[in-house]
Parts: C-alpha cells; sequence; structure tokens
C-alpha cells in the first residue's frame, strides 16, 4: 500500500510503498477514502525535521541534557547510535481519516466490515491505503455524512474540545481569535451551542469566508476587535477569548486578556507565547486553559491502545464521544465543511501536494484532503528488489528472520547483525508498514512483512531473532518449538510462572529442541570473560556484590504494566541473575528480597529492592537494585572476594584483580556489553560450528529464580528453589 511518510532525520515527505499493517484484537482496518492534512500540525512537523541536527538540540535542550549524561556513563559511541537511531525513525503523517472497514479484531464488537467510519490519531490514521485503528479512535457515519466530510474528524474534535474547555453556557459571548479550519470550525460549533461569536483574523479571505456563514461580527484588525467586543458586551468583556489561531508572537494571548470580563477564561487550542502580564490576569481574575488535543483520553496508553473506555457518568464528554458528537453536527447541518475543502490530491500525487505546500504554492489552502482509489490489495509481505544477497553468501549463509525492530534493536542489535559474517537478513517483521519498510531497507533485510508467519512459515529461514515486547516473548518461544527454527530472544524468556510452566511442558513433549538463546549478553562481555579466567582456579566459595543503578522510569510506563512488562523485576533483573550464576558456575538455590516502603510513585518500590542469594557450590550474592539514584553515576558495579583475592568490574569498561597488594587490570576502549560477541556465538551454534554455553534448563532455571525473588518479595520470606 501507498503511504505518506516523513523523515525526521531530514524533513524530507515521501509517498512509499509500504506493508499493509495487522488489524490486532481491540482494531479494525479500514480502507482509507480520504484523509485530511492538518496545515498547522503537520507544516510544524516538517520545519522541525528540515532543522539541523544543531537546530534539533536547540529546540530540545531537556533531551540534549539527558543525552550527556547518558554518554558519559555508557560511552558516546553508544549514546551517538542511539541518538541517531531515534533521529531516523519514520514519521507517518496524518492524523484524521475516513474510509470502509475491511477487518474487525476479535474484541471489536461494536464494528463489522463494510462500516463507514471516521478515524482519528497521530500514528494510527495516517494518509495511508489502510490503516489499523484501535476501538476508541473510531466512530461510525451517520447516513447522510459523505465520507470526505467525516475525514475532519480529528479537527473538528480538536475545535469541540476547545469549546468544552471555555466552559460556556447558552447566550455566552465569545472572541475566536485565528480563523484558519480550526477556528471557521469553532465559531460554526459555537452558534450551535447558542452562543454569540466575535471572530478576528487578520486575513481578509478568512473574515469573507466567515461572512460567507453568517457571522457578522468579524475584525480584520486588533483596534478593530477591541472596539466590537465592547460594543457587542456592552463593554463588560467576553466570557471567553478562544485562541484558535497559530503564532510565536505573544500579542494574542495579552489582548485575550484585555477583551475577557472578570473571571473570564481564555483558552488556547492553537499555539501562542503565553506570558501574560500577572497583574492583568490578578487584576480581572483571569483563567487561561491550554486545551489538550480531543479531550480526555487522548494520549492515554490505556484509553487509546488498550479500549479501556472513561465511564460516562464521570467523564461526560472523552474523545470518542467528542467525534461522535462532531458526526452529528455534520449530519444535522450544524457545522458545514464542505466550503472549508480548498484543495484535492489523489494520493498517487502527496509527494507534489507537500512540495506545494511547504513551498506556498497552495492559494489560500484551508482544507487538504487527500483521496484514495479503491483499488489496493491487503498485502502484507514485500520483496526489496533492491536488495541483493551478499556475494558467495547464498549457499553458506545463515539465513535469519527478525521480528519486531523498536529503538533498541535498530541501536545496538540491528547494526550488530549487520556485521556479522556468514550472514543473510533475509525478512523484517513489524506491525507497522512504516516501520518495516524503512529499517527493512536501512538494514538490508530482502523481504519485509507486518505478520510474523512469513518468518515462521519459510523454509528457507534458518534462525528467528526475536526483538518484540516482552508479552509476545512466549509466544515466540512457542513458535520456535513447534517449528524447530532457532531462536535468539532479548530477555526475559517470558512474564509469567503460568507461561514458564506451559514452555517447560511444551519442551518436555518435544524430542529435539532447537536452539534457544535468551538475550542475556553480559556474561558474553569481555570482561566477564576475564573475570571467569581470573575465577577459573579458585578453592573456595564465592562472595559476590553487584550494584546495579539503573534509573527512574515512572510508574506509569509499559515496563510496570500487568499485560506488558510485568516489572523490571521480570523484564531486567535476569540479566544480574544469569550473569552471578556464570561468575559462580553455578545455579541459585535460595532467594530473600525486601524492597523499600516508599509511595510506589516518586519511587517504584518494586524497583528499589535488596536481594541476597545463596548458589548450589556454597558460594553466596547480593544484589542491589536501584532506580532512585542519579542517572549520570555509574551504572553498574561487581565485587568478588575469594581465595584472599578481589575482583571489581565498573561499568564494563575497567575490571581489576587484587591479590597481594597488586592489581592487575583489563580495560576496554568503551563499554564492552557483549552484543556483538553474544551474536557471534549465537550465529556459530546455528551453523553448529560451537555449543551453547547455556542450555533450555537453564534458560527455565533462570525465570524461576525471577519468579522466587517476586514471592520474596510479596512474602517476606525466604524462597527455595530445590525441593
Amino acid at each position: 500500500m501507498k503511504q505518506v511518510v516523513q523523515s525526521y532525520k531530514t524533513g524530507d515527505v515521501a509517498l512509499r510503498d509500504v506493508p499493509v499493517p495487522q488489524c490486532g484484537s481491540k482494531r479494525i482496518l479500514v480502507r482509507n477514502r480520504h484523509s485530511l492534512v492538518s496545515l498547522g500540525t503537520e507544516r510544524s512537523t516538517i520545519e522541525l525535521g528540515r532543522k539541523s541536527l544543531f537546530g534539533k538540540a536547540a529546540s530540545r535542550p531537556d533531551l540534549v541534557r539527558r543525552a550527556w549524561d547518558k554518554a558519559k556513563k555508557e560511552g558516546f559511541l553508544k549514546t551517538w547510535q542511539e541518538a541517531m537511531g531515534r533521529l531516523d525513525t519514520p514519521t507517518p503523517l496524518g492524523y484524521s481519516t475516513a474510509g470502509v472497514i475491511e477487518q474487525c479484531g476479535l474484541a471489536a464488537t461494536e464494528f463489522a466490515p463494510g462500516d463507514r467510519v471516521a478515524c482519528v490519531g497521530q500514528g494510527f490514521a495516517s494518509h495511508a491505503e489502510f490503516v489499523s485503528v484501535p476501538i476508541n479512535l473510531a466512530c461510525k457515519i451517520p447516513e447522510g455524512v459523505s465520507d470526505a466530510h467525516a475525514s475532519f474528524g480529528m479537527l473538528g474534535i480538536i475545535a469541540l474540545h476547545g469549546v468544552r474547555s471555555a466552559n460556556l453556557s447558552f447566550g455566552s459571548k465569545v472572541v475566536v481569535m485565528g480563523l484558519g479550519l480550526l477556528g471557521l470550525l469553532t465559531i460554526q460549533m459555537l452558534r450551535a451551542y447558542g452562543c454569540e461569536v466575535i471572530a478576528f483574523d487578520p486575513s481578509a479571505d478568512k473574515i469573507q469566508l466567515a461572512k460567507q456563514y453568517g457571522f457578522k461580527q468579524v475584525a480584520t484588525d486588533p483596534a478593530e476587535l477591541d472596539t466590537l467586543t465592547s460594543a457587542t458586551t456592552a463593554g463588560y468583556g467576553a466570557d471567553a477569548v478562544i485562541i484558535t489561531a497559530a503564532t510565536k508572537e505573544r500579542g494574542p494571548v495579552d489582548q485575550a486578556v484585555q477583551l475577557c470580563r472578570p473571571k473570564g477564561r481564555i483558552v488556547v487550542v492553537g499555539t501562542a507565547d503565553i506570558h501574560p502580564d500577572r497583574n492583568e490576569l490578578w487584576l480581572k481574575e483571569v483563567e487561561l486553559v491550554v486545551s489538550k488535543a480531543a479531550g480526555p483520553g487522548s494520549l492515554d496508553p490505556l484509553y487509546e491502545l488498550d479500549g479501556v473506555d472513561l465511564p460516562i457518568g464521570d467523564v461526560r464528554w472523552t474523545q470518542k464521544r467528542n467525534l461522535q458528537e462532531f458526526l452529528r453536527l455534520l449530519a444535522d447541518q450544524k457545522v458545514d465543511v464542505q466550503p472549508l475543502i480548498t484543495h484535492r490530491f489523489e494520493i498517487a500525487r502527496a509527494e507534489d501536494a507537500y512540495a506545494q505546500f511547504i513551498a506556498g504554492k497552495l492559494i489560500q489552502p484551508i482544507g487538504v484532503l487527500l483521496d484514495y482509489p479503491n483499488t489496493a490489495t491487503i498485502q502484507r509481505t514485500f520483496t526489496a528488489a533492491t536488495v541483493q544477497p551478499k556475494a558467495g553468501s547464498a549457499s553458506q549463509a545463515v539465513q535469519l528472520g527478525v521480528i519486531g525492530a523498536g529503538l533498541f534493536g535498530k541501536a545496538l542489535l540491528l547494526p550488530a547483525l549487520q556485521k556479522q559474517a556468514d550472514v543473510a537478513l533475509h525478512t523484517l517483521v513489524t506491525g507497522s508498514g512504516v516501520s518495516v519498510e524503512h529499517t527493512g531497507r536501512k538494514f538490508g533485510f530482502m523481504h519485509q512483512a507486518t505478520e510474523a508467519s512469513a518468518v515462521w512459515h519459510q523454509a528457507e529461514i534458518d534462525a528467528v531473532i526475536g526483538l518484540t515486547p516482552h508479552s509476545q516473548h512466549a509466544g515466540l518461544v512457542t513458535s520456535a518449538l513447534e517449528q524447530g527454527k532457532a531462536l535468539f530472544i532479548e530477555k526475559p524468556l517470558c512474564t509469567t510462572e503460568q507461561e514458564l510452566g506451559v514452555l517447560e511442558a511444551l519442551a518436555a513433549q518435544t524430542s529435539h529442541l532447537p536452539l534457544l538463546f535468551v538475550g542475556h549478553n553480559r556474561r558474553f562481555s569481555p570482561h566477564s570473560v576475564q573475570m571467569c579466567d581470573w575465577l577459573a582456579k579458585r578453592q573456595a566459595p564465592l562472595v559476590m556484590q553487584m550494584r546495579v543503578n539503573t534509573g527512574f522510569v515512572p510508574a506509569t510506563h509499559w515496563v510496570h504494566t500487568e499485560d506488558e512488562g510485568r516489572s523490571r523485576i521480570v523484564g531486567e533483573v535476569s540479566h544480574f541473575i544469569d550473569l552471578i550464576q556464570c561468575l559462580a558456575n553455578a545455579p541459585i538455590v535460595r532467594v530473600s528480597a525486601e524492597r523499600i516502603s516508599g509511595d510506589n510513585r516518586s519511587a517504584v518500590n518494586n524497583d528499589n529492592v535488596a536481594l541476597s542469594f545463596k548458589l548450589a557450590e556454597g558460594s553466596v550474592g547480593t544484589l542491589i537494585y536501584s532506580a532512585s539514584g542519579d542517572k549520570a553515576y555509574s551504572r553498574e558495579m561487581t565485587e568478588i572476594f575469594f581465595d584472599g583475592k578481589t575482583i571489581v568490574s565498573h561499568d564494563f569498561r575497567t575490571s581489576e584483580l587484587h591479590h597481594e597488594g597488586k592489581t592487575r587490570s583489563f580495560k576496554t576502549s568503551g563499554q564492552e556489553m557483549g552484543y556483538a560477541q553474544e551474536l557471534t556465538h549465537f550465529i556459530a551454534c546455528v551453523k553448529g560450528t560451537e555449543q551453547p554455553t547455556v542450555s533450555w534448563a537453564e534458560h527455565f532455571a533462570t525465570m524461576r529464580v525471577i519468579f522466587a525473588i517476586e514471592r520474596a518479595l510479596a512474602t517476606a520470606s525466604v524462597v527455595s528453589l530445590v525441593s
């Protein structure tokens, strides 16, 4: 299918051929008929993308500071790679469409194939022939409303939420500053709800359009607006001023304060410099509100992604209910968008449309529609004609399929894979057509797909790399067992004890277990290898102390959600459990654990724990895992005491062996976490030239330790892993 994509790195806008996205359980797959170009939002997105690297940094100094702190701790090369990976992420443009449902997810029962729907949401209702839209971001289009008019949905509900934010009543007198698309929708809604409107825009053509709608109290000059407002309100001032203009000046907000009556309200729907004079606000007790997007639920993952509605008794006007109301206004002819459609382009001409738009060659644009022919087919696998296999590699190379390509994968794992000898990147699968096309092209995959079957059912593929969200890991392992393919997944192996039990049972029934790697890369670091060498001839058990200064992650982040990440204990701590067992060359047999008793918000309790372990051969260890420290401080340190010797390792950059007053040092030029070495070993195991260092049983045992830690934290008791 065709989709409009912007490169955030260069700002360029392109029309790409990408695979059709998956539908998803709580989603609908919609064949777009029309999509609306949001001139203000998309212009600012494109202009930011076109800025130089310095310009982007100047616009986000907060991110620069975070990158600097990260670089000091983890190395400049790694930080630079991650930063460039973020910049080199394609941005799907558009957030307001209308079309016909082709497929419904199993939980999307309010819809049916063939329904006409209006769709909203950045990253969902994009300029594409097909879009996969969550159920709370779509509504059926009423009879009598055309698809073209319904495609104004997102702009309509942004305007509608701005009106609601003004807290008006029947007969309220309202000033609207700015008569672009948002402003022209706003004045119609205000009239529909019984308000008296005074409109302002410096552009005579916008004023003329407002007059065509029947509005008479309009002004093009700020002084004229003052006079008109005073006359209309008998000198009291407006009940509210809604600013729908897009400007970097502070003039609109300053004038709005003057236009308001005492205890009036200013609502900023567009963009403006908000630095009003405090004394002026104080004198009138004017309230200033910035309207957020399209109403309650906007940008909330639970609402938008998981389809969890907000009770109507508590929240009357959610994002979806606002969309339903906007469509009703269209159906009742209270709002008319036909005069706002100034330009239309076929999707095939999208690049030309954007070139004209950015160059200022579109004459007086307001509503710009992209139209879609009813010819596209649902194709979820593409072959990249421009990618050729490595010379001489067709018969010898390990053919890899990769499922998932998040930030970590694109910044670290995929570049490392690309450098591996005797590897052919066969097929990349992600849920997003834009992401898979861009990433597949960047790293040289021969095929791109949006459904995992393109990997599992492809006989040519020797091994699979899984870089998906944690909740999908158990499913990947199940597929590997069923299809008999070698699998490398990022940690964790699974997220629940129930999943672990199912995997263990399935493995026990499998006569020939395929190769399985879990991404515990630290054991492959040159520093870990060196420490194991220093420990090779030890005589007595070890006393180990490991400290991880992991950095704060808010309680609302996906890593803490029950369905996705479970916790950082499940999602990350297995790294350190694996390393402790590797260094001791023995399994953990007993666990005790304590967590802090905080508010679970400013400090997430389970992210700040002290763990103690007993290992089978007699060693003991502790792990301090904390998210409450300074991110710029050293992240990881390991100390090991044995046989009159001490090993100290700092951040996989420096390791030392202290013995009899002497020190042996092992240093690397940068932080060496073992990613490349781990992949090299995996490829060698797939080829059969090396044997895996960790068995299925050991992977299962590591996860049992993780779940034992959870039980120990919950019960404040010692948990034994041996009967």
